[in-house]
């Protein structure tokens, strides 16, 4: 006889279908942000498929309506409904416009899945003179969250996307441009999903009091367009260094998640799992992870997250330095 707590409990190789199994989410209102590609789709379609009315936030509409069409389809057939919101994360004004459309809209959110990002971009800034990746992934997000936060339900929950990548770095208050620190693509990546932890564990803190929760979710290695940026051959020599501390560990060789794969831990954190579990947590293979110190050598597919990604005292900090930065107090 098959145990139940095995028969429920979900993993690495989960999908989405998988964790929504028998998920009724009628009348359950979500709002994904990047829904022109990969996992964003994949979340939308399977929260849509599921009966629940998602709003999808993207830069390029033409590219959204092109990419989500499955997604309409899925919705249709199963009593939920999609939509799309123009929304540019790397420009403040874009950022809040779409606020603004949909705090004057009204309808409240059951959960905001910040799923949006940039990955190992080249040195640049946003419209805002941020440096890419910390603004995209990071402020951008933080602006629009805060900015409709009433609109999230009590009892409601956010949900970062974050990245086993959070490791490559802490955040840098002093230097968050990279004005005084040589630009490296992925401590660039590593500082915003960091900082996309930590925002997790501050907004947490502000709304668990009408039983709002937060987290953070790392996907998985997956095989998307965030990887456009990051030179082939770089890819490669990780994956191969990767095998290489797998093989002398006696573990089986890495192999990339699925798409459904990957979006499958944030469908489980947003509508599955206990809000006790996962507030204030960081989330992986459909299941919380495990806390590990900073200095830990572990390998790129470990599962854990640094100590200094949950930390309050830097999670306060960020906030404030983040609203210095964006001229806004939330």
């Amino acid at each position: 006889m098959t145990n139940i707590l095995e028969a429920t409990s979900f993993g690495a190789t989960s999908t989405t279908d998988d964790v929504l199994s028998g998920v009724n989410l009628n009348g359950k209102r979500i709002l994904v942000t990047g829904v022109s590609a990969g996992l964003g789709v994949e979340t939308a379609r399977s929260l849509a498929a599921h009966g629940a009315q998602v709003v999808g936030a993207a830069r390029d509409l033409n590219k959204a309506k092109a990419a989500t069409e499955q997604v309409r389809k899925d919705a249709a057939a199963n009593g939920g409904s999609f939509e799309l919101v123009e929304l540019d994360l790397a420009n403040l004004k874009s950022v809040r416009a779409c606020a603004e459309r949909l705090l004057a809209k009204g309808d409240a959110f059951d959960v905001v899945i910040a799923n949006a990002g940039v990955m190992a971009t080249p040195f640049g800034h946003t419209a805002d003179g941020f440096e890419t990746q910390f603004g995209t992934n990071h402020l951008g997000h933080f602006v629009l969250v805060n900015r409709i936060a009433s609109l999230i339900r009590d009892g409601g929950r956010l949900i970062n996307l974050s990245s086993a990548g959070h490791r490559y770095a802490n955040v840098d208050l002093e230097d968050p441009k990279f004005e005084h620190t040589p630009y490296e693509p992925f401590v660039a990546y590593g500082r915003s999903k960091t900082a996309n932890i930590l925002f997790a564990v501050a907004f947490d803190r502000r709304h668990r009091s009408r039983g709002v929760r937060a987290a953070a979710v790392h996907p998985g290695g997956i095989q998307t367009e965030l990887s456009r940026y990051v030179d082939p051959g770089r890819l490669e020599k990780i994956v191969e260094q990767i095998n290489q501390q797998l093989a002398a560990e006696g573990k089986p060789a890495f192999k990339l998640k699925t798409v459904p794969q990957g979006a499958a831990t944030s469908v489980w954190a947003a509508v599955v799992a206990l809000a006790d579990e996962i507030g204030a947590r960081y989330c992986e293979n459909c299941h919380v992870g495990e806390t590990v110190p900073d200095d830990a050598t572990i390998t790129a597919v470990s599962e854990g997250v640094r100590e200094y990604a949950l930390d309050a005292k830097t999670a306060e900090a960020l906030w404030k330095k983040s609203e210095e930065m964006v001229g806004e107090s939330f």
